[in-house]
């Protein structure tokens, strides 16, 4: 067995770069391709190279939600110069991929370098025997049709599985709404995380970017806060890079089931013993304050807990209705048949905001995600504050089902002693 000490590290690199200004992004770039031994480490020249920003919905480069324009410019620059011939695209969570690019500033960017974008509408199934969650899925055809993809994400905090950056990134390489759908079929965040590790060790990406150099924190991935952290990650290794992110916030990267799940897989290492830091150190960006969930994504799905218990104890989306525009949205994007959530019965001419059935929602977000006003928050329920997340674990491994009637006679029968 090779020795721990002996095992070839994951490099990230990390570059501070305090702005989104031109000349500073593209050396930032640069420089960090160039850590991690240049573009020839990477690639061959004439190669077709898809570059797979993060792009969840049409809103502009400084809600944070997206890939900022610079960050694909520099790349797009970096790698035209060595040789290689370049697409881009995104399939996002509403919408069309050209008008979600435009609206992000990415498709000018593109046009000045004359990139063009891929197709990110249609969609093959390809087979992935090594797949631990799903051995067949759809991928869009401006993935297949390239000889490898550079993933330039963004970093933010997900309701979901606690943080996103480069593994999840590629889960936009599922066409369209068919993101939901799977969704759908894999309620439990364990497996809904395994599936994005599948996605990964298939397409098998060639370099991952993340672009922290402003970040969003609090109600991410799209109705969160902007928060600059003042650095650009790079990476071979997607865990490693994801990790190495969620250590420059103070979040564990175990925390994350993207990773946990990505190191397990062998898709990296999250381990910070076999991660080599080039570049700038985490110190010089570490920003403790950045607000994030700093706690395990525990998910009660497919133990026979009973809906009544699900809804005590795990977290749920909720509607501000000052915020609430009606548009209508996040009934669109519900994933489950019948949707948790509806227009109510009595509503006239959109005068009153949907409401959710928690009895049927999966806890997926999806809703949270697409919301364009940020009128969707994630809320922590009384009892999933007070039971700490080691208990659920308990109760997980257990295998014991509840009943709120079986919680009521253990209560009266504590009441008589």
């Amino acid at each position: 067995m090779q020795n721990a000490e002996n095992r070839k590290k994951s490099t990230v690199a990390i570059v501070c770069c305090d702005s989104y200004d031109e000349a500073a992004v593209n050396s930032a770039v640069s420089k960090g391709i160039a850590l991690l031994g240049g573009p020839e480490a990477f690639f061959r020249k004439k190669e077709k190279i898809v570059l797979k920003p993060n792009v969840l919905v049409a809103v502009r480069p400084d809600h944070a939600a997206t890939t900022h324009p610079a960050v694909m410019g520099a790349v797009m620059k970096e790698l035209q110069s060595f040789g290689c011939k370049l697409t881009y695209g995104d399939s996002p969570g509403f919408g069309n991929p050209a008008h979600a690019m435009k609206v992000s500033g990415i498709a000018q960017i593109a046009e000045k370098h004359r990139v063009p974008l891929a197709d990110f509408e249609h969609s093959k199934k390809v087979t992935h025997p090594e797949g631990k969650m799903r051995q067949s899925f759809s991928l869009v055809n401006g993935v297949l049709e390239a000889d490898g993809l550079v993933s330039v994400s963004k970093f933010k905090t997900h309701g979901l599985v606690r943080a996103t950056g480069a593994v999840k990134n590629q889960f936009g390489c599922i066409p369209g709404l068919q993101k939901t759908q799977y969704h759908a079929k894999l309620p439990v965040v364990h497996d809904f995380s395994q599936f994005i590790v599948d996605i990964n060790t298939y397409i098998k990406p060639r370099l991952f970017i993340i672009d922290a150099i402003v970040a969003m924190e609090g109600n991410g991935p799209n109705s969160g806060d902007p928060k600059k952290l003042g650095c650009l990650l790079f990476s071979a290794d997607p865990v490693a890079c994801d990790a190495t992110a969620c250590r420059i916030i103070s979040l564990n990267p175990d925390f994350v089931p993207t990773c946990r799940f990505g190191n397990n897989s062998g898709l990296g290492t999250y381990d910070d013993k076999n991660i080599e830091i080039v570049g700038d150190s985490i110190e010089s960006v570490r920003d403790n304050s950045f607000r994030v969930v700093r706690k395990p994504a525990v998910s009660l799905d497919g133990i026979g807990m009973t809906a009544e218990i699900k809804s005590f104890l795990l977290p749920k989306p909720v509607i501000n209705k000052i915020n609430c525009s009606r548009c209508g949205r996040c009934v669109e994007i519900c994933p489950v048949d019948p949707k948790a959530l509806s227009w109510p019965a009595e509503r006239k001419e959109k005068d009153l905001p949907p409401v959710y059935n928690y009895r049927k929602c999966i806890r997926c977000f999806c809703c949270q995600e697409i919301c364009p006003f940020k009128a969707i928050f994630i809320k922590k329920t009384v009892l999933g504050l007070l039971l700490p997340a080691v208990s659920v674990g308990v109760i997980l491994r257990s295998g014991i089902r509840f009943t709120i009637r079986q919680i009521k006679r253990k209560f009266t029968s504590f009441g008589k002693q």
